[in-house]
Parts: C-alpha cells; structure tokens; sequence
C-alpha cells in the first residue's frame, strides 16, 4: 500500500492532506468543547445545527463550485481554499456567541466543498494504474483514520497544558501547511472538455451519479454510515460530560478509539479488496455500524462506550474506503471531476440528515431514544442499499443504440454486435443516457 509513496505528487498530496486533516480534527475537538462551554447540556443541539449548516454548504456548493473550478488551474484553486479554511479558522478562537459559530461554520465549509471534490478528482490522474488507486484510496481514508485516531489523542493531551481555545491554532498550521505542500507539486492538467453550459456541467454528475444502480445503492450506504457517524461527532460531547459526568480529554479518548476501529479497517481493506467485491465490503461495514448503534440505548457506562465506539470506526472506514474504486468504474474520465462533486454533495444530503437528527432528538428526547432512532435509519439503509445495488454487477453489458448509424465509431467500441446492440463497459455519459433495462 505505501509503494504508492514513491510518486512524489502523491506524496505531497497525500502529506498534505494528512496535515490538513489533523488540524481539522483539533478543530472538532476543540468545536464540540466550545458549544459545550458556550451551551452546556444543549450542545448537541448547537453541534447538530452547527454541522447541519456545514452540510447545508456541502450539499449546494459541491456541484456548483466543481462546474467553475474544473476550468481553473489546480493548484491555484487548492492553495486559496486552503487560505481562506486557514483564515476562518483563525477567527473561531474568538467566538463568543452560538451565532458566531454558525456563520463562521457556513464559510470554512463552503470552502470544503469546492476543495474536496477537486481533491479527490486530482488522485486518477496522478495515479492511473487501478492497483495504485486503490491502495491510494486506503491510504486516504487511512488519514481520515489517524486524523480520528490522533488528533484526539494528541488533543487530550494539550489539554493538559492549554484550553481548548489554543487547539484552533492547529488547524491554521494545518492549512497553511498544506497549500504549501500543494504550491510543491505541478498537478497533472485536466483533459479539455466540451464546451458544455455551465447548467449541463453543474448537473451532469448527478444525472450520472442516480442513473447508475450502483451508486444509488452506494448512496444508501452513506445514508447509514452518516447515521452512526452523526451520533459519535455530535453526542460523545454530550455522553462522555454530560451523562457521565467526565472531562475534555476523555472525550478525546472515545473518538480516539473510533479512530483506531477505522484505522484497522483502512489498512486491512486493500488485501480484503483483492477478495470480496465492493459491495459486499460496503454492506457489511453499514451493517455493523446498524448492529453497534442497536446496542447503544443500552449503555450505562464509560468502559463500555469505549468498546462499542471501536467497533463503530471498523464499520464506518469499510462503508466508505471502496468508494473511490466504485466512482471510478461508474463515469468516464472527463466526467470524473462531476461525478466525485455529486458524490460529495449528495452523500452529505445524508449527513445533513443525520446531523440535526442525532442531535435534536438527543437533546429533546434522551441519548437512548437517539441511539434507537439512528438505529432504525441505519437498518433502513442497509436493507435499501442491498435492494438498489444488484449482487451481480458487471461491468460489461448489453445495450442498443436504436438511433446510431451502422457506420458510427462507436460501434467499433463493442462487441457481439447484433443487430442495433453490443456489448461493452458500460457508463452513463451523453451516448448512453439510461442503464439497459435488461437489468
């Protein structure tokens, strides 16, 4: 996995987004500090609000901002979203009011959804072999991991010696650090593309993102991975202080242990790739997670959240790490950039649900109702991704072309021509507008 390394594009890239990340982990920390500081037992409200509006940005700004930005230089796109997340995240040690939080919240996100998605776009280009891109994307989702894992960790123990406030400074040096790793790098330029309008560019990846069976069930999953992982970023705060009547840095110590079930997981995940398909692996880790927040009405104690949050980061990192391998099979190559935008803002529509919901019923209605309610979204999920994503997806299908002429390129593209249809991998682009309905 780590032979991926030696490109140094990647490696920069890559640095970067471990350190960017890192700091973004302080942030969360020292956030959820913050709202219980400003809120006391109603921050799980504020946070639930809080990352519903970073949602909320994600969601509208993802497609738009790729639409624009893929006609822009790469890395002079990267390197100012990185400054303005820096510079937000400069302000927050200063907030005083829950309003403050909000809108600050709003700008650093906004900032996140144009950032990410071209992020994500950049990868196949650098690392076109499938081999390397999937061990590029376990190493990707490993930062997540040891951003879940250690920046907790290492939180807990500033805190020791700082308040919370001081964790902000973190996420400035993250970001800063991490334009200049991208400033270090000459990013591989993105293929022309037609000169579509710009409405057609904003919504071509959602038309092939929910045209696609696969990603309509991958979209489910998300459903019930943002259902387990909105009650460990919004109510651990409240568990760990609130109902246990513990301090800052144990809430450090439980995610950190969310962190460590997803870091195994993510470094596991290429062998296990090579054996079981995508779908299998994606199911199973929303199933656990379904099972994990089953159980969670039934805790009573700190040692016992500790174990149960484990296992919720093994299920959380095998919902997600494939997903890359499953965008990658699903568009063409210049529709790439769109459809990473679309899955983006799409799979943060199920986050802007899960958000408000684990934090709203938690504070209306008590931790246990919340777990029981994310439990039964999670279940629901689960069940819907198995229906939409068929267990025999091949890539090669069967389909006609009742308009095209016999004499058209494209025929040459396939196989097995009979009569208006052949067979070739099929993707949803501007020739191959629905998926064959053989299937």
């Amino acid at each position: 996995m780590l032979s991926v390394l030696a490109n140094r594009t990647y490696r920069h890239l890559f640095l970067a987004q471990v350190i960017a990340l890192f700091g973004t982990g302080l942030a969360t920390v020292a956030l959820s500090l913050l709202a219980f500081n400003i809120a006391g037992d109603e921050a799980g409200s504020v946070l639930g609000t809080a990352f519903a509006i970073k949602m909320i940005a994600y969601v509208g700004l993802a497609p738009i901002a790729a639409a624009f930005v893929e006609r822009l230089p790469r890395r002079a796109v990267l390197v100012g979203l990185d400054l303005i997340r820096a510079a937000v995240a400069l302000a927050l040690p200063f907030v005083t009011e829950i309003w403050q939080i909000y809108v600050l919240i709003f700008v650093l996100q906004s900032a996140s959804a144009a950032f990410t998605p071209s992020f994500q776009a950049v990868i196949p280009d650098v690392l076109p072999e499938e081999k390397d891109y999937t061990n590029a994307l376990s190493l990707s989702r490993l930062a997540y991991d040891l951003e879940n894992l250690l920046s907790p960790t290492i939180a807990a123990g500033l805190l020791l010696v700082i308040n919370f406030h001081g964790l902000f400074g973190g996420t400035v040096i993250g970001f800063l650090a991490s334009a200049a790793l991208v400033v270090s790098v000459t990013l591989p330029k993105l293929k022309p593309i037609e000169n579509q309008r710009t409405v057609k560019r904003i919504t071509q990846g959602t038309r092939i993102y929910l045209s696609t069976p696969r990603l309509r069930g991958m979209l489910a999953v998300y459903l019930a991975v943002a259902a387990g992982g909105a009650m460990v970023i919004v109510n651990t705060v409240v568990i760990v202080q609130g109902t246990f009547g513990l301090q800052a840095d144990d809430v450090a110590i439980a995610l950190a242990c969310f962190g460590a079930g997803s870091m195994i997981t993510a470094l596991s995940l290429p062998k296990v790739l090579e054996r079981f398909k995508d779908r299998s692996v994606m199911i199973l880790g929303a199933s656990v997670m379904a099972v994990c927040l089953s159980f969670g009405f039934l805790l009573s104690s700190f040692t016992q959240l500790l174990p149960l949050w484990f296992l919720m980061g093994l299920g959380y990192s095998a919902a997600q790490t494939p997903s890359g391998r499953v965008l990658r099979r699903s568009a063409t190559g210049s529709d790439l950039p769109s459809v990473f935008a679309s899955q983006f803002a799409l799979s943060h529509v199920c986050w802007l649900v899960g958000y408000p919901l684990a934090g709203w019923v938690g504070s209306s209605f008590g931790i246990p109702t919340s777990f029981l309610s994310m439990a039964a979204l999670a279940w629901i999920s689960v069940f819907t991704a198995m229906v939409l994503w068929p267990s025999k997806d091949a890539q090669k299908l069967r389909h006609s072309h009742e308009d095209l002429p016999d004499n058209d390129p494209h025929w040459a593209k396939g196989v097995d021509k009979v009569g208006k249809s052949h067979v070739h991998e099929f993707k949803i682009d501007d020739l191959h507008t629905r998926w064959p309905s053989s299937l």
